[in-house]
Formats: structure tokens, C-alpha cells, sequence
């Protein structure tokens, strides 16, 4: 488990978390001092030192700008927690497909009692609207296990050409089709397409309330 702070440790961590939040990129010690009253760069430097041993926060190597926050995923793997982490990895479109970006943009803490996947699961942010009669809307993120087959019916993430998108696998009279789940949008039919392939099966949904 995490230590406990001070009063004074808990006050400066919690502003180097709305400062990440707000900014995109951590204070310098100077901004922190600053905040804080604290005169010199060596007496904020102790409060940094004590919050990275107490495991809040990470200092890599001597930028101005070398403070981040421990990832909560990772965090809770090492106390042991019943919870594991998986990369947040581009986006997919449910609806007209759009190019999935191949980069991980971080990481999505997921507990063991509520998805049963395989070590190599990742996640996708969800963009558009065609599969919300299935109850997946725009903004929403899937938890997907990789694989290149899927079962009539089920949902998906598939790739046609070098694009990505989210669609119900349907196979129906000796035909396999992407079946959105929005009556604005057709029905894909990709038996023969040499350019579609199974990238994952989508195993539960996450939503985000800001």
C-alpha cells in the first residue's frame, strides 16, 4: 500500500495533479515552489524525493519538466490488487470505418471479477454511432481479445484495408456481413474481400463520466 502523507506532501501532490490535468505536462519545481511559498528549489525538491519514495511519484532524470505521476494500473498490479492493466491502443470507428492509430495512449486498469481476457487484451476508444442499439456510444472504450475468428453474432473489431471499425459479425445464407447496430447505416458484406480480416472479439465496454 501507498504511505501515508503529511498535510503538506498530500497538498503538493494534489497540485501537481490538477497542474498535469489542466496543463498536459507536470510544474517545475520552481512553479511548485512558487505555489507554495517555499523559497528555494532545494526545499521542494525534499517534498518530490519524499512523495517519490512513498511511491505517488516518478522523477526521470534532471528536466525541468521530469516529474510525472505513477500510473494507477501499474500501481495497483504491484500491491498486489486483483487487477491487471492493458494498453489503451488508437481508436476504432463505429461507424464509417476510420484508420486506427497503432500507438498506445496509456493504459486501462481492469479487475479480474469483471472481464475474464487473455494477457494480450487491449483496449480501443470508440467513435461514431452505429453500434448504439448494442449500447456502445462515442467515447465509450472496448475491451477486445485478439484473435481472427469470431462467432456468428458477436461483436468485433475488424479491419478493412488499413482501416479499423466496430460492427457485429453476421454470417447469414452462406454470407458474412458487419452489422451495425444503428438503422442509418447498411450492412457491410465481406465474404471474398481479401482486405477484411478478424483483429478481436469485443469483451465488455467501459464508460468514462466527466
Amino acid at each position: 500500500m501507498k504511505k501515508e502523507l503529511t498535510d503538506r506532501q498530500k497538498s503538493i501532490y494534489e497540485f501537481i495533479e490538477n497542474f498535469v490535468q489542466i496543463h498536459g505536462y507536470p510544474p517545475t519545481l520552481r512553479e511548485i515552489g512558487k505555489e507554495f511559498e517555499i523559497a528555494s528549489t532545494f526545499g521542494v525538491k525534499r517534498h518530490i524525493d519524499a512523495l517519490v519514495k512513498k511511491g505517488y511519484l516518478i522523477v526521470e532524470g534532471s528536466a525541468s519538466r521530469a516529474i510525472s505521476l505513477v500510473d494507477p494500473a501499474e500501481k495497483a498490479e504491484e500491491e498486489n490488487l486483483n487487477v491487471y492493466s492493458i494498453p489503451l491502443v488508437g481508436r476504432v470507428a463505429a461507424g464509417f470505418p476510420i484508420l486506427a492509430e497503432q500507438n498506445i495512449e496509456g493504459k486501462l486498469a481492469i479487475d479480474h471479477n469483471l472481464f475474464s481476457v487473455k494477457p494480450d487484451a487491449f483496449a480501443l476508444k470508440v467513435r461514431g454511432d452505429s453500434m448504439i442499439n448494442a449500447g456502445i456510444v462515442e467515447g465509450d472504450v472496448v475491451i477486445v481479445s485478439p484473435q481472427t475468428n469470431a462467432r456468428n453474432g458477436e461483436i468485433i473489431v475488424a479491419m478493412l484495408a488499413d482501416e479499423a471499425t466496430l460492427k457485429r459479425f453476421i454470417v447469414k445464407g452462406g454470407d458474412y456481413y458487419l452489422m451495425p447496430e444503428n438503422d442509418n447505416y447498411p450492412l457491410i458484406s465481406v465474404k471474398n474481400r481479401e482486405d477484411f480480416t478478424i483483429i478481436g472479439v469485443v469483451k465488455g465496454v467501459y464508460r468514462f463520466y466527466n
